[in-house]
Protein backbone atom coordinates (compact mmCIF):
# COMPACT_ATOMS: atom_id res chain seq x y z
CA UNK A 1 0.00 0.00 0.00
CA UNK A 2 1.34 3.59 -0.77
CA UNK A 3 1.77 5.47 2.14
CA UNK A 4 -0.18 8.95 2.38
CA UNK A 5 1.00 11.94 3.78
CA UNK A 6 -0.98 14.44 5.68
CA UNK A 7 -0.44 17.97 5.70
CA UNK A 8 0.63 19.78 9.02
CA UNK A 9 -2.63 20.67 9.84
CA UNK A 10 -3.79 17.66 10.98
CA UNK A 11 -1.65 17.69 13.83
CA UNK A 12 1.93 14.98 14.35
CA UNK A 13 -0.57 12.76 16.11
CA UNK A 14 -3.08 12.80 13.59
CA UNK A 15 -5.95 14.02 16.27
CA UNK A 16 -4.80 17.60 17.40
CA UNK A 17 -4.25 20.50 15.40
CA UNK A 18 -5.49 23.64 14.64
CA UNK A 19 -7.82 22.88 11.77
CA UNK A 20 -10.33 19.81 11.58
CA UNK A 21 -8.41 17.06 8.94
CA UNK A 22 -9.73 17.59 5.87
CA UNK A 23 -12.26 15.36 3.77
CA UNK A 24 -9.42 13.33 2.11
CA UNK A 25 -7.34 13.34 5.59
CA UNK A 26 -9.57 11.45 7.27
CA UNK A 27 -10.37 9.08 4.23
CA UNK A 28 -6.19 8.28 4.34
CA UNK A 29 -6.63 8.19 8.78
CA UNK A 30 -8.80 5.39 8.41
CA UNK A 31 -7.13 3.60 5.93
CA UNK A 32 -4.28 3.80 8.31
CA UNK A 33 -6.03 2.86 11.38
CA UNK A 34 -9.95 2.07 11.17
CA UNK A 35 -10.69 -1.55 10.60
CA UNK A 36 -13.98 -1.34 9.43
CA UNK A 37 -17.04 -3.88 9.78
CA UNK A 38 -17.08 -6.32 6.88
CA UNK A 39 -15.61 -4.13 4.56
CA UNK A 40 -13.47 -5.41 1.84
CA UNK A 41 -9.88 -4.75 1.26
CA UNK A 42 -10.05 -2.39 -1.33
CA UNK A 43 -11.66 0.38 1.29
CA UNK A 44 -8.15 0.83 2.57
CA UNK A 45 -6.22 1.04 -0.69
CA UNK A 46 -8.34 1.93 -3.93
CA UNK A 47 -11.54 3.20 -3.15
CA UNK A 48 -10.89 4.90 0.06
CA UNK A 49 -14.60 4.81 2.66
CA UNK A 50 -17.35 7.61 2.71
CA UNK A 51 -17.30 9.66 6.25
CA UNK A 52 -20.18 10.44 7.22
CA UNK A 53 -20.11 13.44 9.13
CA UNK A 54 -23.90 14.65 10.02
CA UNK A 55 -26.97 13.37 9.77
CA UNK A 56 -31.05 15.09 10.23
CA UNK A 57 -33.99 13.22 9.77
CA UNK A 58 -33.55 10.77 6.97
CA UNK A 59 -30.90 12.36 5.39
CA UNK A 60 -26.75 12.36 6.37
CA UNK A 61 -24.34 13.96 4.66
CA UNK A 62 -20.42 13.23 4.43
CA UNK A 63 -17.24 14.94 4.65
CA UNK A 64 -17.62 16.23 0.68
CA UNK A 65 -20.68 17.44 1.30
CA UNK A 66 -22.85 14.91 -0.58
CA UNK A 67 -26.39 14.08 0.71
CA UNK A 68 -28.02 10.92 1.12
CA UNK A 69 -31.44 9.10 1.66
CA UNK A 70 -30.35 6.84 4.51
CA UNK A 71 -33.12 3.97 3.44
CA UNK A 72 -31.59 0.98 5.88
CA UNK A 73 -31.58 3.83 8.81
CA UNK A 74 -28.01 3.25 9.40
CA UNK A 75 -27.51 -0.49 10.21
CA UNK A 76 -31.50 -1.43 10.41
CA UNK A 77 -31.70 0.44 14.07
CA UNK A 78 -31.75 4.59 13.61
CA UNK A 79 -35.83 4.14 13.97
CA UNK A 80 -36.36 8.08 15.04
CA UNK A 81 -33.94 9.20 12.40
CA UNK A 82 -30.83 11.66 13.62
CA UNK A 83 -32.79 14.34 14.94
CA UNK A 84 -33.18 14.34 18.37
CA UNK A 85 -29.68 14.12 19.07
CA UNK A 86 -29.76 16.99 21.33
CA UNK A 87 -32.61 15.20 23.56
CA UNK A 88 -31.38 11.98 24.29
CA UNK A 89 -27.77 13.86 24.49
CA UNK A 90 -29.20 15.95 27.08
CA UNK A 91 -30.65 12.74 28.97
CA UNK A 92 -27.08 11.05 28.76
CA UNK A 93 -25.34 14.28 30.21
CA UNK A 94 -27.85 13.88 33.13
CA UNK A 95 -27.04 10.76 33.82
CA UNK A 96 -23.64 11.16 33.38
CA UNK A 97 -23.60 14.19 36.28
CA UNK A 98 -25.78 11.79 38.54
CA UNK A 99 -23.62 8.12 37.69
CA UNK A 100 -21.69 7.80 34.76
CA UNK A 101 -21.62 4.32 35.53
CA UNK A 102 -21.93 1.35 37.80
CA UNK A 103 -22.81 -2.48 37.62
CA UNK A 104 -25.40 -4.52 37.32
CA UNK A 105 -23.32 -7.40 39.07
CA UNK A 106 -25.09 -7.76 42.22
CA UNK A 107 -26.44 -4.49 41.98
CA UNK A 108 -29.50 -2.26 40.39
CA UNK A 109 -29.77 1.71 39.24
CA UNK A 110 -32.65 3.58 38.63
CA UNK A 111 -32.20 3.87 34.40
CA UNK A 112 -31.54 0.53 34.52
CA UNK A 113 -34.39 -0.80 36.59
CA UNK A 114 -36.46 1.80 34.84
CA UNK A 115 -35.88 0.52 31.23
CA UNK A 116 -36.59 -2.90 32.15
CA UNK A 117 -39.79 -2.18 33.94
CA UNK A 118 -40.34 0.17 30.66
CA UNK A 119 -39.76 -2.70 28.02
CA UNK A 120 -41.65 -5.26 30.30
CA UNK A 121 -44.63 -3.28 29.99
CA UNK A 122 -44.35 -2.89 26.52
CA UNK A 123 -43.74 -6.41 25.59
CA UNK A 124 -46.26 -9.18 24.80
CA UNK A 125 -48.11 -10.57 27.90
CA UNK A 126 -46.29 -13.02 29.90
CA UNK A 127 -42.86 -11.90 29.23
CA UNK A 128 -41.67 -9.42 32.15
CA UNK A 129 -37.79 -10.26 33.26
CA UNK A 130 -35.28 -8.22 31.28
CA UNK A 131 -31.57 -8.92 31.03
CA UNK A 132 -29.33 -5.69 29.30
CA UNK A 133 -26.28 -5.91 27.16
CA UNK A 134 -24.83 -3.90 24.63
CA UNK A 135 -26.14 -5.03 21.45
CA UNK A 136 -27.58 -7.70 19.31
CA UNK A 137 -24.94 -10.68 19.43
CA UNK A 138 -24.80 -10.17 22.89
CA UNK A 139 -28.74 -10.56 23.40
CA UNK A 140 -28.78 -14.05 21.13
CA UNK A 141 -25.48 -15.12 23.24
CA UNK A 142 -26.67 -14.60 26.83
CA UNK A 143 -30.35 -16.36 25.39
CA UNK A 144 -28.07 -19.40 24.78
CA UNK A 145 -26.85 -19.67 28.41
CA UNK A 146 -29.95 -19.14 29.95
CA UNK A 147 -31.61 -21.68 27.63
CA UNK A 148 -29.11 -24.17 28.48
CA UNK A 149 -29.21 -23.10 32.36
CA UNK A 150 -32.49 -23.72 32.19
CA UNK A 151 -32.90 -27.09 31.16
CA UNK A 152 -30.22 -28.24 33.51
CA UNK A 153 -32.26 -26.38 36.44
CA UNK A 154 -34.92 -28.91 35.12
CA UNK A 155 -32.77 -31.96 34.87
CA UNK A 156 -32.62 -32.09 31.15
CA UNK A 157 -28.74 -32.09 31.00
CA UNK A 158 -28.92 -33.09 27.17
CA UNK A 159 -30.90 -30.69 25.97
CA UNK A 160 -28.23 -28.76 24.35
CA UNK A 161 -29.20 -28.66 20.82
CA UNK A 162 -30.23 -25.41 18.92
CA UNK A 163 -32.06 -25.13 15.87
CA UNK A 164 -32.28 -21.59 13.32
CA UNK A 165 -33.41 -21.44 9.41
CA UNK A 166 -31.21 -21.53 7.00
CA UNK A 167 -29.72 -17.99 5.62
CA UNK A 168 -30.95 -16.55 8.95
CA UNK A 169 -28.67 -14.11 10.31
CA UNK A 170 -28.46 -13.74 14.28
CA UNK A 171 -24.76 -12.02 14.80
CA UNK A 172 -21.03 -12.57 15.12
CA UNK A 173 -20.20 -13.97 18.05
CA UNK A 174 -19.56 -17.53 18.70
CA UNK A 175 -23.25 -19.31 19.83
CA UNK A 176 -24.66 -16.44 17.34
CA UNK A 177 -22.57 -17.32 14.64
CA UNK A 178 -23.05 -20.83 14.91
CA UNK A 179 -27.40 -20.22 14.65
CA UNK A 180 -26.46 -18.00 11.76
CA UNK A 181 -27.57 -19.77 8.87
CA UNK A 182 -25.22 -18.42 6.25
CA UNK A 183 -22.78 -20.45 5.47
CA UNK A 184 -20.37 -17.86 4.23
CA UNK A 185 -20.19 -16.58 7.60
CA UNK A 186 -19.78 -19.49 9.24
CA UNK A 187 -17.19 -21.68 7.47
CA UNK A 188 -14.34 -19.46 7.77
CA UNK A 189 -14.98 -20.15 11.72
CA UNK A 190 -15.95 -23.88 12.14
CA UNK A 191 -15.83 -25.25 14.01
CA UNK A 192 -18.68 -23.22 16.23
CA UNK A 193 -20.66 -24.28 19.02
CA UNK A 194 -21.52 -28.16 18.45
CA UNK A 195 -25.24 -29.09 17.74
CA UNK A 196 -26.82 -25.87 15.84
CA UNK A 197 -28.84 -27.31 13.06
CA UNK A 198 -30.52 -25.03 10.42
CA UNK A 199 -33.96 -25.73 8.94
CA UNK A 200 -35.89 -23.83 5.52
CA UNK A 201 -36.43 -20.24 5.96
CA UNK A 202 -40.59 -18.89 4.85
CA UNK A 203 -39.36 -17.44 1.63
CA UNK A 204 -42.04 -18.57 -0.83
CA UNK A 205 -40.28 -17.24 -4.15
CA UNK A 206 -39.41 -20.20 -6.67
CA UNK A 207 -41.45 -22.52 -4.91
CA UNK A 208 -43.48 -24.73 -7.19
CA UNK A 209 -46.54 -23.38 -8.81
CA UNK A 210 -49.76 -24.22 -7.55
CA UNK A 211 -48.48 -24.57 -4.04
CA UNK A 212 -50.91 -23.30 -1.72
CA UNK A 213 -49.98 -20.95 1.52
CA UNK A 214 -51.46 -24.04 3.53
CA UNK A 215 -49.46 -26.88 2.17
CA UNK A 216 -46.04 -24.25 2.21
CA UNK A 217 -46.75 -23.41 6.06
CA UNK A 218 -47.26 -27.70 6.71
CA UNK A 219 -43.93 -28.42 4.99
CA UNK A 220 -42.19 -26.04 6.79
CA UNK A 221 -43.57 -27.44 10.36
CA UNK A 222 -43.16 -30.71 9.28
CA UNK A 223 -39.93 -30.57 8.95
CA UNK A 224 -39.20 -28.56 11.83
CA UNK A 225 -40.71 -31.38 14.03
CA UNK A 226 -39.18 -34.19 11.85
CA UNK A 227 -35.95 -32.37 12.57
CA UNK A 228 -36.91 -32.27 16.48
CA UNK A 229 -37.46 -36.39 16.14
CA UNK A 230 -34.55 -37.28 14.03
CA UNK A 231 -32.07 -35.54 16.22
CA UNK A 232 -33.77 -36.43 19.65
CA UNK A 233 -36.42 -34.58 21.06
CA UNK A 234 -34.09 -34.31 24.68
CA UNK A 235 -31.49 -33.35 23.12
CA UNK A 236 -33.57 -29.97 21.38
CA UNK A 237 -33.04 -26.59 23.92
CA UNK A 238 -34.19 -23.99 21.53
CA UNK A 239 -35.08 -22.43 18.80
CA UNK A 240 -34.25 -18.88 17.38
CA UNK A 241 -36.56 -17.06 14.51
CA UNK A 242 -36.81 -13.78 13.32
CA UNK A 243 -40.75 -12.70 13.02
CA UNK A 244 -39.75 -11.65 9.83
CA UNK A 245 -36.13 -12.47 8.75
CA UNK A 246 -34.22 -9.79 7.23
CA UNK A 247 -31.44 -11.86 5.67
CA UNK A 248 -32.29 -13.14 2.34
CA UNK A 249 -34.62 -10.45 2.12
CA UNK A 250 -37.60 -9.47 4.08
CA UNK A 251 -38.98 -12.82 4.53
CA UNK A 252 -42.75 -13.24 6.12
CA UNK A 253 -44.14 -16.21 7.63
CA UNK A 254 -47.17 -17.80 5.89
CA UNK A 255 -50.77 -18.27 7.83
CA UNK A 256 -50.30 -20.28 10.52
CA UNK A 257 -46.44 -20.69 10.48
CA UNK A 258 -45.87 -19.16 13.91
CA UNK A 259 -48.80 -20.62 15.63
CA UNK A 260 -47.70 -23.91 14.26
CA UNK A 261 -43.75 -23.37 15.29
CA UNK A 262 -45.22 -22.44 19.19
CA UNK A 263 -47.54 -25.86 19.33
CA UNK A 264 -44.47 -28.10 18.16
CA UNK A 265 -42.34 -26.40 20.67
CA UNK A 266 -44.89 -26.87 23.26
CA UNK A 267 -45.11 -30.52 22.76
CA UNK A 268 -40.88 -31.71 22.49
CA UNK A 269 -40.77 -28.91 25.53
CA UNK A 270 -38.24 -26.62 23.42
CA UNK A 271 -37.45 -22.87 24.17
CA UNK A 272 -39.08 -20.73 21.62
CA UNK A 273 -37.02 -17.44 20.95
CA UNK A 274 -38.22 -14.67 18.25
CA UNK A 275 -34.72 -12.62 17.49
CA UNK A 276 -36.63 -9.27 17.13
CA UNK A 277 -32.62 -7.41 17.61
CA UNK A 278 -34.56 -5.69 14.04
CA UNK A 279 -38.04 -6.08 14.38
CA UNK A 280 -38.24 -4.97 17.49
CA UNK A 281 -39.51 -1.40 18.59
CA UNK A 282 -41.56 -0.52 15.85
CA UNK A 283 -40.09 -2.04 12.48
CA UNK A 284 -43.27 -3.61 11.63
CA UNK A 285 -45.89 -1.59 13.45
CA UNK A 286 -45.77 -2.62 16.70
CA UNK A 287 -43.29 -2.28 19.51
CA UNK A 288 -42.06 -6.21 18.60
CA UNK A 289 -42.63 -7.98 15.74
CA UNK A 290 -44.00 -11.07 17.88
CA UNK A 291 -47.50 -9.47 18.41
CA UNK A 292 -47.86 -8.83 14.82
CA UNK A 293 -46.92 -11.92 13.75
CA UNK A 294 -48.66 -14.30 16.95
CA UNK A 295 -45.27 -15.25 17.52
CA UNK A 296 -45.53 -16.49 21.22
CA UNK A 297 -42.26 -16.46 22.10
CA UNK A 298 -40.36 -17.78 25.63
CA UNK A 299 -37.96 -15.58 25.33
CA UNK A 300 -37.30 -11.98 23.10
CA UNK A 301 -34.04 -10.79 21.94
CA UNK A 302 -33.39 -7.10 21.08
CA UNK A 303 -30.99 -4.55 20.68
CA UNK A 304 -30.52 -1.55 17.72
CA UNK A 305 -34.49 0.38 18.12
CA UNK A 306 -34.47 -0.12 21.47
CA UNK A 307 -31.94 3.34 21.87
CA UNK A 308 -32.04 4.00 17.56
CA UNK A 309 -28.48 3.21 17.94
CA UNK A 310 -27.94 6.47 19.62
CA UNK A 311 -26.43 4.40 22.45
CA UNK A 312 -25.17 0.54 22.24
CA UNK A 313 -27.88 -1.21 24.12
CA UNK A 314 -29.66 -4.66 23.77
CA UNK A 315 -31.07 -7.19 26.41
CA UNK A 316 -33.55 -10.46 26.08
CA UNK A 317 -36.92 -10.62 27.61
CA UNK A 318 -37.72 -13.84 29.21
CA UNK A 319 -40.63 -15.39 30.77
CA UNK A 320 -40.70 -15.18 35.06
CA UNK A 321 -40.94 -19.18 34.99
CA UNK A 322 -37.59 -20.02 32.92
CA UNK A 323 -36.12 -16.72 35.54
CA UNK A 324 -37.17 -18.18 38.63
CA UNK A 325 -36.22 -21.98 37.42
CA UNK A 326 -32.45 -20.68 36.77
CA UNK A 327 -32.49 -18.42 40.22
CA UNK A 328 -33.89 -21.93 41.79
CA UNK A 329 -31.57 -24.09 39.93
CA UNK A 330 -28.42 -25.46 41.31
CA UNK A 331 -26.00 -22.68 40.67
CA UNK A 332 -28.75 -20.35 42.38
CA UNK A 333 -28.33 -17.45 39.47
CA UNK A 334 -28.03 -17.15 35.94
CA UNK A 335 -24.06 -17.64 34.90
CA UNK A 336 -23.57 -14.98 32.78
CA UNK A 337 -22.82 -10.75 32.82
CA UNK A 338 -21.33 -7.92 30.63
CA UNK A 339 -19.10 -5.49 32.23
CA UNK A 340 -21.75 -2.96 30.24
CA UNK A 341 -24.98 -4.20 30.46
CA UNK A 342 -27.52 -1.73 31.59
CA UNK A 343 -24.77 0.75 31.52
CA UNK A 344 -26.56 3.55 33.29
CA UNK A 345 -25.68 6.05 30.30
CA UNK A 346 -26.87 3.70 27.52
CA UNK A 347 -30.46 3.35 29.87
CA UNK A 348 -30.55 6.60 29.86
CA UNK A 349 -30.97 6.99 26.12
CA UNK A 350 -32.85 4.11 25.84
CA UNK A 351 -35.86 5.45 28.22
CA UNK A 352 -35.17 8.81 26.35
CA UNK A 353 -35.86 7.34 23.07
CA UNK A 354 -38.86 5.31 24.12
CA UNK A 355 -40.25 8.30 25.14
CA UNK A 356 -39.56 9.70 21.68
CA UNK A 357 -41.38 7.46 19.92
CA UNK A 358 -44.51 7.44 22.33
CA UNK A 359 -44.84 11.34 22.23
CA UNK A 360 -44.30 11.43 18.08
CA UNK A 361 -46.38 8.22 17.75
CA UNK A 362 -43.65 7.16 15.81
CA UNK A 363 -45.12 3.58 15.63
CA UNK A 364 -48.55 4.77 14.15
CA UNK A 365 -46.71 6.36 11.43
CA UNK A 366 -45.39 3.08 10.49
CA UNK A 367 -48.80 1.97 10.37
CA UNK A 368 -50.65 4.90 8.40
CA UNK A 369 -47.93 5.24 5.80
CA UNK A 370 -47.08 1.03 5.47
CA UNK A 371 -49.83 0.80 2.63
CA UNK A 372 -48.53 3.49 0.79
CA UNK A 373 -44.75 2.04 0.91
CA UNK A 374 -45.87 -1.10 0.23
CA UNK A 375 -47.94 -0.08 -2.70
CA UNK A 376 -45.37 1.98 -3.85
CA UNK A 377 -42.78 -0.28 -3.96
CA UNK A 378 -45.01 -2.60 -5.53
CA UNK A 379 -44.96 -0.79 -8.54
CA UNK A 380 -41.73 -1.72 -9.52
CA UNK A 381 -42.61 -5.04 -10.16
CA UNK A 382 -43.71 -3.81 -13.54
CA UNK A 383 -40.07 -3.36 -14.28
CA UNK A 384 -37.82 -5.37 -16.43
CA UNK A 385 -34.90 -6.57 -13.08
CA UNK A 386 -37.55 -7.07 -10.54
CA UNK A 387 -38.63 -10.60 -9.72
CA UNK A 388 -40.28 -10.10 -6.71
CA UNK A 389 -41.28 -7.76 -3.70
CA UNK A 390 -41.73 -8.54 -0.21
CA UNK A 391 -41.56 -7.37 3.18
CA UNK A 392 -44.31 -5.92 5.98
CA UNK A 393 -43.92 -2.19 7.97
CA UNK A 394 -40.74 -0.53 6.65
CA UNK A 395 -38.72 -3.35 5.75
CA UNK A 396 -39.05 -4.37 2.01
CA UNK A 397 -36.46 -5.91 -0.52
CA UNK A 398 -36.51 -6.22 -4.00
CA UNK A 399 -35.01 -9.70 -5.32
CA UNK A 400 -33.56 -8.67 -9.08
CA UNK A 401 -33.72 -11.54 -11.88
CA UNK A 402 -33.22 -11.28 -15.68
CA UNK A 403 -35.63 -13.91 -16.48
CA UNK A 404 -39.21 -13.24 -15.21
CA UNK A 405 -40.55 -16.84 -16.11
CA UNK A 406 -37.57 -18.78 -15.07
CA UNK A 407 -37.32 -16.54 -11.90
CA UNK A 408 -33.42 -16.50 -12.33
CA UNK A 409 -30.61 -14.37 -13.13
CA UNK A 410 -28.88 -15.57 -15.97
CA UNK A 411 -26.91 -12.71 -17.24
CA UNK A 412 -23.78 -12.77 -18.50
CA UNK A 413 -22.40 -10.53 -15.75
CA UNK A 414 -22.58 -12.60 -12.80
CA UNK A 415 -24.61 -11.23 -10.21
CA UNK A 416 -21.69 -10.68 -7.39
CA UNK A 417 -20.19 -8.44 -10.25
CA UNK A 418 -23.47 -7.13 -10.78
CA UNK A 419 -23.67 -5.99 -7.51
CA UNK A 420 -20.21 -4.55 -6.54
CA UNK A 421 -19.06 -3.05 -9.88
CA UNK A 422 -23.24 -1.49 -10.70
CA UNK A 423 -25.65 -1.26 -8.56
CA UNK A 424 -23.76 -0.75 -5.28
CA UNK A 425 -22.22 1.81 -6.43
CA UNK A 426 -24.97 3.21 -8.34
CA UNK A 427 -27.16 3.98 -5.65
CA UNK A 428 -24.74 5.28 -3.60
CA UNK A 429 -24.29 8.04 -6.83
CA UNK A 430 -27.86 8.01 -7.02
CA UNK A 431 -27.67 9.58 -3.21
CA UNK A 432 -29.64 6.20 -1.79
CA UNK A 433 -28.11 3.98 1.27
CA UNK A 434 -29.67 1.29 1.37
CA UNK A 435 -28.78 -2.73 1.27
CA UNK A 436 -27.55 -3.80 -2.08
CA UNK A 437 -26.35 -7.74 -1.89
CA UNK A 438 -26.42 -11.24 -3.52
CA UNK A 439 -28.39 -13.90 -1.92
CA UNK A 440 -28.10 -17.65 -1.24
CA UNK A 441 -29.42 -18.06 -4.20
CA UNK A 442 -27.63 -16.53 -6.64
CA UNK A 443 -30.08 -13.27 -6.86
CA UNK A 444 -29.34 -9.86 -6.56
CA UNK A 445 -31.26 -8.19 -3.72
CA UNK A 446 -32.51 -4.38 -2.90
CA UNK A 447 -33.23 -3.80 1.23
CA UNK A 448 -35.30 -1.01 2.43
CA UNK A 449 -35.52 -0.75 6.11
CA UNK A 450 -35.76 3.15 6.93
CA UNK A 451 -35.98 5.60 9.62
CA UNK A 452 -39.40 4.76 11.02
CA UNK A 453 -40.00 8.65 10.84
CA UNK A 454 -40.25 8.20 6.81
CA UNK A 455 -42.68 10.43 4.84
CA UNK A 456 -44.42 9.28 1.36
CA UNK A 457 -42.04 12.18 0.28
CA UNK A 458 -39.03 10.10 1.37
CA UNK A 459 -40.88 7.58 -0.21
CA UNK A 460 -41.36 8.51 -3.34
CA UNK A 461 -37.81 10.18 -3.71
CA UNK A 462 -36.35 6.99 -2.75
CA UNK A 463 -38.51 4.87 -5.37
CA UNK A 464 -37.60 7.31 -8.15
CA UNK A 465 -33.96 7.28 -7.68
CA UNK A 466 -34.10 3.43 -7.33
CA UNK A 467 -36.10 3.01 -10.26
CA UNK A 468 -33.24 5.41 -12.36
CA UNK A 469 -30.72 3.25 -11.17
CA UNK A 470 -33.05 -0.21 -12.60
CA UNK A 471 -33.36 1.73 -15.86
CA UNK A 472 -29.92 2.00 -16.03
CA UNK A 473 -28.97 -1.16 -15.23
CA UNK A 474 -31.65 -2.62 -17.59
CA UNK A 475 -30.57 -0.70 -20.18
CA UNK A 476 -26.38 -1.72 -19.28
CA UNK A 477 -27.01 -5.28 -19.23
CA UNK A 478 -29.12 -5.26 -22.51
CA UNK A 479 -26.12 -3.67 -23.76
CA UNK A 480 -24.00 -6.71 -23.21
CA UNK A 481 -21.94 -4.18 -20.71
Amino acid sequence: MTETTLSPSAGSDHTTGSAEPSAAELQALAQRHLVMHFTGGSAYTTAPPRVIVKGEGSWLTDAEGNRYLDALAGLFCVNIGYGYGAEIGAAVAAQMTELPYYTNWGCAHPPAIKLAAKIAELAPAGLDRVFLTSGGSESNEAAVKLIRQYHQARGEHTRMKFIARRVSYHGTSYAALSLNGMTDFRKTFEPLMNGARHISNTKRYKRPAGETEQEFTKLLLTEFETLIIQEGPDTVAGVFLEPLQNAGGSLTPPAGYHEGMREICDRYGVILVADEVICGFGRLGEWFGSTRYNVQPDIITFAKGVSSAYAPLGGMIAKSEIIDTVNNGPQGMFLHGVTFGGHPTACAAGLANIAIMEREDVLGNVRRTEPYFRQQVRGLLEHALVGDVRGDGFHYSLELVTNKQTREWDSDQPAADFVSTHLGPALVEAGVLCRAAVDHEGTPLIQFSPPLIFSRDDIDTLLSRVRSVLDTAAATLRRGN
